[in-house]
């Protein structure tokens, strides 16, 4: 690994700018067309194939080796999130209520690194690394499923991906085998009752009643009906209802999430959220609807490549810098790529408070510290020479370069 040390030590400085001019231009998710463009003339101007319009905004880049060997592909996404940058440091989003709250800038900047670094070792490696710059990673059904509808995929015998996790100390690297990341589906409640004047309850049916009936119902879910050995998570994150002091809301509108690692959890979270909201509406005089959308599925690390993140990962930084990794209730399309080819999702440690990086994801004064991106393309490229290794020894498959 000396030869990787030295080479993304002396990358680090344009990784830092590449990162910090991300984050100053974002763009949502299904709208990354500049970001797209911009990550395009890069990677061509470091001599990478590449293949535009990939699932939307997708781009694909290919580098070969000089000697036959297995397709490993690396991930990394590009989208920002609606939310508005609060902070004070000269590389803050310049896109008003737009920013990369949750890391996606630093993993554009470190698979671009990552190409650099085999473009310029083309006879160090056998096969080929494929690295994907999904778009829509925030949005479901996201970006990864469009990628691999348009062969993204194709010929893969590995893939990885990484994430940075403020949560996680810097220094520390994380994953588990088998179930890692939940499957995140949202809840959409329309409540209709009747509205009137606040002096005249009698004559309404009030919507706010009825949702806050709903919103205290909704606990029982995981408390009283999952079993308390799986995991699972119910969460009403907006009550919107009424306009003003003296007015009875006719109608109320709740938004959440439920978070669950199994189908059969899931289907009875869904079950019991129709009917709660049924009945609840019905027992107040009001009528209610529900609309469940299944967000991704669980993320399902395959246990070899969990067992090869471990090892390598000891090897890499140290036996004290590895962590099995709790269950996250987070979800993540990366969960597709696992569906069509092994591999492994990780977590590389991205807080300090030290350089303000305490925040968590998807708050508005979210940071990292940058060396994170340092450890995310050594812990990646030593992933795929290991499983090249390996598969050059005839011990696993492929040799589709």
């Amino acid at each position: 690994m000396a030869r990787v040390d030295a080479q993304l030590q002396t990358a680090y400085p344009n990784m830092v700018d590449s990162r910090r001019y991300l984050h100053r231009h974002p763009e949502l998710s299904f709208h990354e067309r500049e970001t797209s463009r911009w990550i395009a003339e890069r990677l061509r101007g470091i001599g990478c194939e590449v293949r535009e319009g990939v699932g939307g905004y997708g781009l694909v880049a290919t580098v070969r080796g000089e000697r036959p060997g297995p397709a490993i592909a690396l991930r990394a996404d590009i989208d920002a999130l609606p939310i508005q940058d609060e902070k004070g440091t000269e590389y803050a989003s310049q896109v008003p209520g737009v920013m990369h709250a949750c890391g996606h800038d630093a993993h554009t900047a470190t698979m671009l690194a990552i190409a650099a670094f085999y473009q310029a070792n083309r006879d160090g490696f056998a096969g080929e690394r494929r690295f994907l710059f999904q778009p829509a990673e925030e949005v479901s059904p996201g970006g990864a499923v469009g990628m691999i509808a348009d062969g993204a995929l194709e010929g893969v015998d590995a893939v990885y991906g990484v994430h940075l996790w403020t949560p996680l100390p810097y220094g520390v690297v994380a994953t588990r085998s088998g179930p890692f990341m939940a499957a995140p589906d949202e809840i959409y409640i329309d409540i209709a009752g009747k509205g009137g004047h606040g002096a005249l309850p009698h004559e309404t049916v009030d919507a706010v009643v009825v949702g806050a009936a709903m919103v205290q119902a909704m606990q029982t879910i995981v408390s009283r009906s999952v079993n308390p050995l799986d995991p699972a998570v119910v969460t009403v994150g907006s009550f919107h209802a009424g306009s003003t002091a003296n007015v009875i809301a006719e109608r109320c509108r709740l938004t959440g999430t439920v978070r669950s690692f199994s189908e059969d959890v899931r289907a009875l979270a869904k079950e019991r959220l129709e009917a709660i909201v049924g009945q609840t509406a019905a027992m107040y005089g009001a009528s209610a609807t529900l609309e469940y959308r299944d967000g991704y599925p669980t993320v399902v690390n395959d246990a070899k490549e969990a067992e090869r993140f471990f090892q390598v990962a000891a090897e890499t930084f140290g036996a004290e810098a590895v962590r099995e990794s709790t269950l996250i209730m987070a979800g993540e399309d990366f969960t597709y790529y696992l569906r069509e080819a092994p591999g492994c999702f990780m977590f590389v440690g991205a807080g300090n408070p030290d350089c303000g990086a305490t925040f968590p994801h998807h708050h508005p004064r979210f940071d990292i510290d940058e060396r994170a991106m340092l450890r995310a393309a050594k812990l990646m490229i030593a992933m795929a020479e290991d499983f090249a290794a390996e598969a050059l020894a005839g011990r696993i498959g492929g040799e589709s370069a």
